[in-house]
């Protein structure tokens, strides 16, 4: 089944689909207007944004690249480009291909995409013709003589997608300036971002969030204060946050609480990468990958997300923690690991219920396999319970809850067979109850001991 993506929303093509390297991706429109001459085209750019060489820019004139790795396919079709793409093939020295499509003299015959509908960029699996992601342009357009409809690029050695949908007024020069320099040195094969180019990337972010999105700003300079109490302001990880969606979670989705918190665990990932994106999965009976929550996209997505989900009913842990980590470490699907799996950059899971699950055994299971994979669940559960506990904190908080209800929840700290202890507990019976920074002070109660355990038993640099 394709994912349906919306403007800013990113998807980890090498993640979802590992096995799969040969792509079809198509651009598509729809001209209401006659005498319109338009074209598909990639910039294929190397680390300093740049194409190394001018063959890199792959269009009528020039249907293959010089890796062989793109290729532009003749397309008897109106209104459709179509490329092949081998992402085994792609050069070192290319880190991004941006798929463009412009009005040929556009801007000479006064002629925009104003008169242009149903775009889309789509990009399939050719061996077996499923379609795995698509993006519909739903923006209205007007003088714009270009569109850059979205970006392949690589980012700790998996290939994902974002959906850009930018409209120029310049045209393909407008590109070709931008692109293309005369006399560029070709850049070398890209060595792994400093952290000083990590931290220019967090600032830019910053920046981009204070200017478009000054909550989101706000809650990043609460995580910050939490996550320097922690000694970890310049922790690398990416970040999942996995909702329960089941019927007595309603009213909470409803009333928006549920989406506000997301919006602060974006902020967390705002901090702990430079993508300004989380991973979303809800589940109930089954689980359900929702795509990327983004700077771009956050205003609702959770509602959209909710509409969106198609599952059964019940409360199942076990299919969500085995979703996830088939996404972050896809050689597992969710089997019996035994033994340890390093990985550069860990995984900050967080996992949010009101109830307690019916598969209580196949949820320990993979709790115990996880353990052997350097992914750390903080799970937080919503709702009344029998007695008052403290946090590990020690102070935070009278309204910290646990009891019989949460009971299976607070055994997983001594669950037995785990290669290290890679989970937390907290429960809140409103999660606007809490103070932002205290929110965040508990994200980090367990955590940092994690890292450095996984770090002494392998899982970790």
């Amino acid at each position: 089944m394709t994912t349906e993506l919306t403007k800013g929303a990113r998807f980890n093509l090498s993640q979802t689909y590992p096995h799969v390297q040969q792509l079809q991706i198509e651009v598509g429109w729809s001209a209401t207007k006659a005498g319109y001459d338009i074209d598909g085209s990639v910039f294929m750019l190397g680390a300093n944004g740049l194409i190394p060489a001018e063959e890199y820019f792959v269009f009528y004139n020039n249907p293959r690249s010089p890796d062989r790795a793109l290729q532009r396919l003749e397309d008897s079709r109106e209104g459709r480009q179509s490329f092949m793409l081998d992402l085994s093939q792609i050069s070192p020295v290319i880190t991004e291909l941006v798929f463009v499509v412009t009005i040929h003299e556009g801007v000479e015959k006064k002629q925009s995409f104003g008169h242009i509908d149903q775009a889309f960029m789509a990009i399939s699996n050719p061996q077996t013709q499923e379609e795995l992601a698509r993006y519909a342009l739903t923006e209205a357009f007007t003088s714009e003589t270009a569109l850059e409809f979205g970006r392949i690029y690589q980012k700790g050695g998996q290939w994902r997608f974002h959906a850009l949908g930018q409209g120029y007024d310049s045209g393909l020069q407008g590109f070709l300036d931008q692109y293309h320099q005369e006399g560029a040195t070709p850049p070398a094969p890209p060595p792994p971002a400093p952290e000083s180019t990590r931290r220019a990337k967090a600032v830019e972010l910053e920046k981009k969030l204070e200017k478009e999105a000054p909550l989101l700003f706000d809650l990043v300079k609460k995580a910050d204060i939490s996550l320097q109490k922690a000694n970890l302001t310049n922790h690398q990880a990416q970040v999942a946050l996995c909702l329960d969606v089941s019927g007595s979670m309603y009213s909470l989705y409803h009333s928006g609480k549920i989406q506000r918190l997301a919006e602060k665990i974006l902020a967390l990932g705002c901090r702990f990468d430079d993508d300004g994106a989380i991973k979303i999965f809800l589940f109930a009976g089954n689980s359900q990958d929702m795509g990327e929550m983004t700077v771009e996209n956050f205003h609702n997505f959770i509602g959209q997300a909710q509409n969106q989900y198609r599952g059964s009913g019940g409360t199942n842990y076990s299919p969500a923690l085995q979703a996830i980590r088939n996404t972050y470490f896809p050689d597992a699907r969710g089997g019996n690991r035994r033994s340890p799996l390093k990985a550069n950059v860990p995984v900050y899971v967080m996992f949010v219920t009101d109830g307690r699950p019916f598969d209580r055994d196949p949820s320990e299971q993979q709790l115990q396999w996880s353990s052997y994979e350097p992914i750390f669940w903080q799970f937080m559960a919503i709702g009344k319970s029998s007695k008052d506990v403290k946090s590990k904190r020690g102070g935070i908080l009278g309204f910290l809850s646990g009891g019989s209800q949460f009971e299976f929840l607070e055994n997983l700290d001594d669950l037995e067979g785990r290669y290290i202890d890679n989970a937390d507990f907290f429960s809140v019976e409103d999660p606007e109850a809490i103070a932002d920074q205290d929110l965040y002070d508990l994200l980090m109660t367990e955590y940092p001991n994690w890292l450095k355990t996984a770090g002494d038993r392998g899982l970790l640099p």
